[in-house]
């Protein structure tokens, strides 16, 4: 879950910042991060850090140092790149800004129903939280860059974190939880989905004549393909068809072995349905017609229609089901926060 990363988040802003002059006062940038090649500059957007205000909640200020946090959340490689893709930066700088005042706001929720950590997780935690460092040294320089020096500070925002959690926990992932019993009854209502039409694999070879031909034309293709035929009867396996295929078809996937994704038997010519059902792997076809193009193919892969059952589905249909309930519940929340909050985007 989003709040379960919010501790380690602040490494990726701290270990960028931290490789800045301490000493200047200047605004650090993400440029200042390490070497880049030169052309990912015109393609990336560099963002600065200079801890002024982008929103308040309620008075409680947050930052570009918060903002900034939460875009390498979102978007992990803008460090290795030099900044973000300045195609997506908006969206990324949108959708990070909201999480934030979404987090502040379930921050002052749990202070307002006096929720407390209790000090053996605190503890953990903060021990979890040194684990990231490579180094002591490499610590020191986030507590010094991120923490103004202060343990205290970092305490406090990993307590922070954790109240969040509480509240994510009680309100959204708890409820969240699909039941054996809602699972079944989705699954028998929404039966249709689970329905798996009747699909074909296969390769082909095709002799294709040009769009107007003339009746030589005709001819000369058929007997082009009652050869090709000759040849893909004898062919031993997928490698020799293929091979054939790539030699003499004149479909488009003559590059690929002559091989067709699997489809549904309704996403197909009739010829070809015709021809494929019933096919043992390995057989080849006669000479199919399909409008004045002339096409051998080569049975596959086969699946018949058939209703998935429910043991088959049923751990990726609770996943589904529990995310979907999960960002349901999480949006909701988010509106119940909002419309009693105060908010200013600066």
């Amino acid at each position: 879950m989003k709040h379960q990363l919010l501790i380690s988040g602040f490494l990726a802003v701290s270990l960028a910042s931290a490789s800045a002059q301490l000493a200047s006062h200047a605004p650090t940038t993400v440029a200042n991060a390490g070497s880049v090649p030169a052309m990912a500059s015109a393609q990336t957007s560099p963002l600065m850090i200079s801890d002024k205000p982008v929103a308040r909640v309620n008075g409680a200020v947050l930052t570009d140092r918060d903002l900034l946090r939460e875009m390498y959340s979102i978007f992990p490689y803008a460090r290795q790149h030099n900044g973000f893709p300045k195609s997506q930066e908006a969206a990324i700088r949108q959708g990070a800004l909201e999480m934030i005042i979404f987090e502040e706001l379930v921050y002052q929720e749990a202070q307002r129903r006096k929720l407390v950590v209790p000090a053996a997780k605190l503890n953990s935690a903060e021990d979890d939280f040194r684990k990231q460092f490579s180094s002591p040294d490499e610590y020191n320089r986030y507590l010094q860059s991120e923490m103004k020096g202060s343990e205290q500070n970092v305490r406090q925002s990993i307590k922070r974190s954790l109240l969040i959690e509480q509240v994510l926990k009680t309100d959204v992932e708890l409820k969240a939880a699909v039941t054996p019993a809602e699972l079944q009854a989705y699954y028998v209502k929404n039966g249709a989905r689970f329905q798996q039409p009747e699909s074909f694999g296969f390769q082909s070879i095709s002799i294709i004549p040009p769009l107007k031909a003339t009746p030589q034309q005709q001819s000369d293709a058929r007997k082009k393909a009652e050869d090709a035929l000759k040849q893909a009867k004898t062919a031993k396996n997928y490698e020799e068809f293929g091979l054939l295929a790539e030699k003499i078809s004149e479909d488009d996937f003559h590059v690929n072995m002559g091989e067709h994704k699997i489809a549904p038997a309704d996403k197909l010519p009739p010829q070809v349905v015709k021809a494929l059902r019933g096919a043992k792997p390995g057989q080849v076809s006669g000479l199919i017609q399909i409008e004045n193009a002339f096409t051998i193919v080569r049975a596959t892969a086969y699946t018949p229609a058939r209703k998935q059952p429910f043991a088959e589905v049923k751990a990726g249909l609770k996943d589904e089901l529990q995310k979907a309930k999960y960002e349901k519940l999480r949006s909701g929340l988010a509106k119940q926060l909002r419309a009693k909050a105060k908010i200013e985007v600066v």
